[in-house]
């Protein structure tokens, strides 16, 4: 027990100052859809694009799917299933086609936040007016390093390619914190991304 007791201290001083090392801060949630979500039945099937979505090849640099791009797949995919989705079978047809996007790009914070324009077509919602980031904290000592994650998912309909539900989660995370680990970030914003889906429409939520 003598062993663990430094540690549990340690952890205890990291949550008085402001929470462990591997928390992420809150996540920005909005997500858009149609009546016809909520009467998804268990067992329904669904199909993950490949190809990322929106500029998402762009901002990874190539039309394939990165590392960190299968992190937020793997996560996204989680989340789905926990929701009764079941991923089809290779090379089957499936009534929803999975659509998912994300995006990283670093800033110097201290002195204030910038705001991350959210903009993504679609059918079920407005994406087009923005949704700015409204998360901050203090670092102290200067300006440091931060971090912007998004993660956006849009569920079609296979056979007529409109869009059923769509969302973007937004966190702003210290660059150097282990929450800025692809698998850890991938996580916390698809598990915001799903709460309570299909959520309410057109509402942005904070999700701790």
């Amino acid at each position: 027990m003598k062993l663990h007791f430094p540690a549990a201290l340690l952890c205890a001083a990291a949550l008085a100052l402001g929470g462990c090392a591997t928390a992420v801060p809150p996540v920005e949630v909005t997500r858009f859809h149609g009546n016809a979500v909520a009467g998804w039945a268990p067992g329904t099937r669904y199909a993950v694009d490949t190809a990322p979505l929106g500029d998402a090849a762009a901002m990874v640099g190539a039309a394939q799917p990165s590392l960190e791009w299968n992190s937020y797949r793997t996560a996204v995919e989680r989340q789905l299933q926990l929701q009764g989705l079941v991923a089809a079978e290779n090379g089957a047809s499936a009534p929803l086609r999975v659509r998912i996007g994300f995006d990283r790009s670093e800033r110097v914070g201290g002195g204030g936040n910038s705001p991350v324009s959210v903009g993504v077509g679609g059918s079920t919602g407005g994406w087009r007016s923005g949704v700015g980031l409204g998360v901050g904290f203090s670092f102290g000592g200067g300006p440091r390093k931060v971090q912007d994650l998004q993660l956006s998912v849009r569920i079609d309909d296979a056979a007529s390619g409109n869009a059923l539900w769509e969302g973007r989660a937004i966190a702003a995370v210290p660059a150097k914190a282990p929450a800025a680990q692809p698998s850890l970030a991938a996580a916390k914003l698809a598990e915001a991304l799903f709460k309570d889906f299909p959520g309410e429409s057109g509402r942005t939520i904070s999700v701790p």
